[in-house]
């Protein structure tokens, strides 16, 4: 009888291991793809209004992607702001502007869209400009006094502290003098509180109604109920002057202020309740905005830019109507993440221990997670340099992943082996890098908070990882790492005191960064390789 000879012992381990790798690969691939899918798939919601119903107003700003206000100068064109007063006539009664410089087309717009307008005029710092407006806005209400239905005198200017009460009040009492429509003045209900010499100027009284902004922000489950508190409690302290809620609305992209989280479904269930509720109550309202205004990042951050109904581009992100999903693009980004894995699981090779069977499920977080930091920068980036931040954040991480992958598989031999001792040199750089870039966004999100979110999904497999190998002794230190180390430590508890433990993306960026700052102050074992 011929006898088969044995295999080599490590093709008998790799075939006793073919099955169980297989497996989970196709685990890998499974949570790769439930990750994706439960950031986009669509929700069900009931509409805003019935089918054919249209809701009151909407504030409107004309800006595409590289307009901005911010700077000059800048042209709109009539055509763009009639394809936009086409786009909103199907939904909305009427809009709301807030200068009349260069959108002095607007209420014959408007007029021919069938839309009213509530005019607006913006009041600052600048005299001249403001006596501009003014002007403006006076000789607009006059002639088109079909489609102006009211006018505005200045937008949140008593917030900003660039006038006085009793300067907004004298400013109001001119334009009513000099037009035949209603006059207001606008800004954030506390404002009213505060500066009680301007309700009596007015015919009625526009406040602003921002859960997400308020000192003590509402989560969604309870922002209706704040703003219905709110317009209650302002009713009876103006029982002599009708109540428009002059802005009102929802980010849909942005960083949690504590438990108010922006997102697509958030913004729907919020825009949604609320025009139900004020048609229930016979409110008069206007929702903020028409369409996400990019030019907002700059002074905003991210949440500044993602207040519209619409996006930038002119389309539908669900808000009113139909299902919604926070991700609607969600299987390009799936793909791109699967992309990934089989680029680090062809890196890794075949598992040739057991240990290295993990390497999937390492490799789908590392690209998935990767990928959805570049998701956020995509979201979240103003500028160039931001975007290269973003980058090379996700160039290191995915570096670390690549390291912590090649080292549980183990190759012996050829390029792979190569790229093991490339990645383990550079060890010491890359969790230099990652500790960097981790310091500097603790001391932001420390000391200038506001606009600035909490990037924390990019740096969990590094931290980790790179834990791992400092304690395995398979990593030097360097002396930057303590002090690295140590900004960590020492600004967690401010963004937690700052953030409340309620801020669920605040708690993971302090979990991660605490999880890097060990892997920077973990004891170096004697003889690691060098950093």
């Amino acid at each position: 009888m011929t006898s088969i000879p044995s295999a080599p012992a490590q093709t008998r381990v790799r075939v006793s291991l073919g099955f169980p790798y297989a497996v989970t690969v196709v685990l890998a691939l499974t949570l790769l793809s439930a990750f994706w899918y439960a950031l986009g798939r669509p929700v069900e919601l009931a509409d805003a209004v019935p089918t054919g119903k249209r809701m009151q107003c909407v504030s409107y700003t004309p800006f595409t992607r590289d307009q901005s206000p911010l700077h000059p100068p800048f042209v709109v064109s009539r055509e763009q702001v009639a394809r936009d007063f086409a786009l909103l006539a199907p939904y909305f009664e009427c809009i709301r502007t807030y200068s009349v410089l260069g959108l002095e087309m607007v209420p014959e717009l408007a007029r021919e869209a069938g839309l009213k307008v509530m005019l607006g005029a913006w009041i600052g710092v600048d005299k001249d400009v403001n006596e501009r407006e003014i002007e403006g806005l006076v000789q607009l209400a006059n002639r088109y006094p079909e489609a102006v239905g009211a006018v505005i005198v200045g937008n949140e200017v008593l917030l900003r502290r660039e006038a006085t009460g009793a300067q907004v009040a004298e400013l109001v009492r001119r334009v009513k003098a000099r037009v035949s429509q209603p006059v207001t003045y606008a800004d954030v209900w506390e404002f009213w509180n505060k500066h009680p010499e301007v309700a009596p100027a007015v015919d009625f009284v526009t406040i602003h109604l921002l859960p997400y902004w308020e000192d003590e922000p509402s989560g969604i489950d309870a922002a209706l109920a704040e703003v219905r508190h709110v317009r209650e409690t302002m009713g009876r302290k103006f029982p002599d002057r009708p109540i428009l809620i002059g802005e009102t609305g929802w980010p849909s992209q942005g960083r949690q202020r504590e438990t108010a989280l922006p997102s697509r479904l958030n913004q729907a269930r919020f825009v949604r309740g609320f025009v139900q509720m004020a048609e229930a109550e016979g409110w008069r309202y206007n929702l903020i905005e028409a369409f996400d205004q990019p030019w907002k990042r700059e002074k905003e951050g991210a949440v500044g830019g993602y207040w519209g109904l619409f996006d930038t581009d002119r389309a539908d992100k669900g808000v009113l109507a139909g299902p919604v999903s926070n991700v609607p693009d969600w299987r390009g980004w799936l793909a791109a993440s699967a992309g990934l894995l089989a680029a680090l699981l062809f890196a890794a090779g075949l598992p040739r221990t057991r240990p290295a069977l993990l390497t999937p499920v390492v490799a789908a977080a590392a690209g998935s997670l990767t990928v959805y930091h570049l998701h956020y920068g995509a979201v979240a980036a103003r500028n160039g340099a931001e975007w290269a931040w973003v980058v090379a954040e996700a160039l290191l991480a995915l570096a670390a992943g690549l390291l912590v992958i090649l080292r549980v598989s183990a190759p012996e031999a050829g390029w792979r082996r190569r790229l093991l001792r490339l990645t383990e040199r550079n060890a010491g750089q890359i969790l230099l890098g990652l500790g960097f870039c981790a310091a500097v966004g603790t001391l932001q999100l420390a000391f200038d908070p506001r606009y600035r979110d909490f990037p924390f999904a990019v740096y969990l497999v590094p931290a980790l990882g790179l834990l791992w190998l400092k304690v395995r002794g398979g990593l030097a230190a360097r002396p930057e790492f303590p002090v690295l180390g140590g900004l960590l430590i020492l600004g967690a508890p401010v963004v937690l005191v700052r953030e409340t433990l309620a801020n669920g993306p605040a708690l993971a960026w302090v979990t991660v960064s605490l999880a890097l700052a060990a892997a920077l102050l973990w004891p170096s074992r004697p003889g690691a390789a060098p950093a």
